[in-house]
């Protein structure tokens, strides 16, 4: 079963929610978040990115960082740039990209199911940034930002909200990226008991992006309870924000790599050692990979395919991933990047950004990149059904999710 329940979210009015909303803190650097400031001062790039406040080097670290969000999240719902609703409510949120369409819910869900793995997980999560977002809502004391989950869609989640889907909007605005969000709150009583016990009908939850903000609620839950002798489940730290949506509306783009140089081998060297595991052919243009066990190279302004040899190809839910296959038989092998977490030599692009951008970076920074064909959500499924992680930077979804159009304060 998926415990959800409805909350009293802050929103931005109508009339300030493209200016409010921001892209996820994870999704831009510090420094393009500052330029996206400098042009809106309104941005809540300021609750869940902090530093954008202060000029590069001078930020405070820490608690005190966090201390500053704080401060500004107070601002904005003293200025009503965030209003909180006067009924609990689920909200059904539907976000648009050209011809893509999804739509799902948000709300509150149950931690006791992340820990005990009816939520399940497909990365692991970095210590680093775990902390750092635990400090996030443990000094804030809300839920600034979404877990993005998704589950096996049985036809029935349509249904329950067609009602509220044929009237007006309550929120609705084009972001810079032309992606098109749209909220529509679920006050009703009686429907919010029926999406709710649909929701129970839902064997699990899939953690599709988030892991670190779903990891960070669940330490802050774990503490809260331990320093909480009348705890009985009920507190609003049993739950974390989450946006739901069925799989069959999930994108996913390809998360591309770049590497800095050839590790030391000359290029002749470098192809000697693909040809044992790839069939090598030159292309005459970009081309992004059409299928999967097939990758695209860019190497000295030329491009390449380079499709997997049979033999290494396997029917395991990770190795058999391209990421994984990437990872095995090129990056560890033969550029002598063990592991991609941690080697400063290996940089990641999500696939929105285009081939350009790989060509780009070659030009400035890196020797070789990687476009890769994109995950499908049936292997993220599988994967995670079987207990196991995705290698790092596996799946690019698109389009995002906002931050700063529903906020849920903790108690």
């Amino acid at each position: 079963m998926a415990k959800i329940l409805p909350f009293r979210g802050f929103l931005p009015p109508q009339s300030l929610a493209k200016i409010v909303s921001s892209p996820p803190y994870d999704t831009l650097s510090s420094d393009e978040a500052r330029a996206m400031v400098e042009k809106n001062n309104r941005s809540f790039l300021r609750v869940i990115k902090p530093e954008v406040d202060f000029k590069k080097g001078t930020e405070p670290l820490g608690q005190d960082l966090h201390s500053h969000a704080l401060e500004n999240l107070n601002d904005y719902i003293l200025k009503e740039n965030l209003i909180q609703d006067d009924d609990e409510s689920f909200y059904v949120y539907q976000i648009s990209m050209g011809r893509h369409v999804q739509t799902g819910i948000i709300a509150a869900v149950s931690i006791e199911e992340y820990n005990s793995s009816l939520i399940k997980r497909h990365e692991y999560t970095r210590p680093e940034k775990e902390d750092d977002r635990t400090k996030h809502i443990q000094i804030t004391g809300a839920n600034t930002g979404p877990v993005f989950l998704t589950f096996r869609n049985d036809g029935g989640f349509k249904d329950q909200i067609s009602t509220i889907m044929i009237q007006e909007k309550d929120v609705s605005f084009k972001a810079d990226d032309d992606s098109t969000h749209s909220i529509w709150k679920i006050k009703d009583r009686k429907l919010i008991n029926t999406i709710s016990t649909y929701f129970q009908t839902v064997e699990c939850l899939y953690i599709a992006d988030g892991h670190h903000r779903a990891a960070s609620a669940s330490r802050i839950q774990k503490t809260r309870f331990e320093n909480n002798p009348g705890h009985n489940g009920d507190e609003s730290y049993n739950y974390f924000l989450a946006t739901i949506f069925p799989d069959d509306e999930v994108q996913i783009m390809g998360y591309n790599r770049i590497v800095k140089d050839l590790g030391g081998l000359t290029e002749e060297q470098f192809f000697d050692a693909l040809r044992s595991k790839f069939d090598i052919h030159r292309l005459n243009d970009q081309e992004a990979p059409k299928e999967r066990f097939t990758f695209t190279m860019y190497l000295d302004q030329k491009w390449y395919s380079l499709r997997v040899k049979r033999e290494i190809i396997t029917e395991d839910s990770v190795r058999g991933l391209d990421a994984s296959i990437l990872q095995e038989h090129v990056l560890s092998p033969i550029l002598n990047i063990r592991d991609p977490r941690t080697d400063n030599r290996i940089d990641f692009v999500g696939g929105i950004r285009g081939l350009d951008e790989l060509e780009r970076r070659c030009e400035l920074d890196a020797k070789i990149a990687f476009a890769l064909y994109p995950v499908s959500i049936n292997d993220l499924l599988n994967v995670s059904d079987d207990g196991k992680v995705m290698p790092p930077k596996s799946t690019w979804f698109e389009p995002k999710l906002r931050s700063g159009l529903l906020v849920r304060l903790l108690d």
